[in-house]
């Protein structure tokens, strides 16, 4: 009797190594995506802050929405009064939202100051239609710096820089209107933003005025300083009308005549 043949059954091992370099590739997609989610996250809740606040943006029937915000001070200022870069200004407010200022407009194209700049220069782009976002060093720091630097970094017509001693986290200034809130997710902020930021109906001086750097007068990585201590005696007051030296637009000082008795009077913006 014949023994029964056996048979052979192949088996197939299990392939673990492409298991396992699928599974770290899976993982590393995953890994990236979260990353680049979460890395997005403030982008996209700006970009929905914005959406929220459009209601806010100017038309002729609705010049000035800002009126609607809760909490906004107006103030009405004389544009167009110049000091000398040498000069300070005795303000009403603070941080000011209009009055006399510097011959040089800071630069307002989207820029995050890392330090506070001079005030004078700053009030100066107030009147461009800028909108000068200031915060409390001490009170607005890490993740809600970043939050609130998304408002300005980039957009154009807007700049931002600490404000040492500042009685509010936070302070938004355009020509004549204010706004101090003390959270970096504050609704209001967007909206005012949303309603003066080159508000096109004539909320400030000078319409369509620029915002970029004059060069040579005032440099936006090295800008001016802010000076803290109070103005002294020498101070220029709210009500000060200007002088000739000082109302060169951009930083340029007028020359002046060896007789100006017989010179034509110098016109001013």
């Amino acid at each position: 009797m014949k023994a029964a043949r056996g048979s052979v059954v192949s088996k197939k091992g299990t392939p673990w190594g492409t298991i396992i370099a699928v599974v770290g590739i899976v993982a590393l997609l995953a890994t990236v995506i979260t990353y680049y989610m979460v890395k997005s996250a403030p982008q996209r809740d700006q970009a929905s802050r914005e959406e929220a606040a459009a209601s806010f943006a100017p038309t002729a029937s609705d010049p000035d929405p800002s009126k609607r915000i809760p909490g906004v001070i107006t103030g009405n200022y004389t544009g167009s009064v110049h000091v000398l870069p040498t000069e300070r200004v005795a303000y009403d407010k603070t941080p000011p939202f209009g009055g006399p200022h510097d011959q040089t407009w800071a630069t307002c194209t989207g820029i995050v100051y890392p330090n506070a700049v001079r005030t004078e220069n700053m009030v100066h782009a107030l009147e461009h239609g800028a909108v000068w976002i200031a915060y409390n060093p001490q009170q607005i720091t890490g993740d809600a710096l970043n939050l609130l630097s998304f408002r300005a970094k980039g957009k154009p017509y807007t700049m931002m820089s600490p404000y040492p001693g500042l009685d509010k986290p936070i302070s938004l200034q355009s020509w004549g209107h204010q706004l101090k809130v003390d959270d970096v997710n504050d609704a209001r902020i967007d909206e005012f933003i949303a309603a003066l930021r080159s508000n096109p109906n004539g909320v400030y001086p000078e319409v369509g005025a620029s915002c970029d750097a004059v060069p040579g007068q005032f440099d936006p990585d090295n800008p001016p300083p802010f000076d803290p201590s109070k103005p002294g005696p020498d101070a220029k007051p709210m009500d000060y009308k200007g002088s000739t030296a000082a109302q060169g637009e951009g930083g340029t000082v007028p020359q002046q005549p060896s007789n100006p008795a017989s010179a034509p009077a110098t016109p001013t913006k």
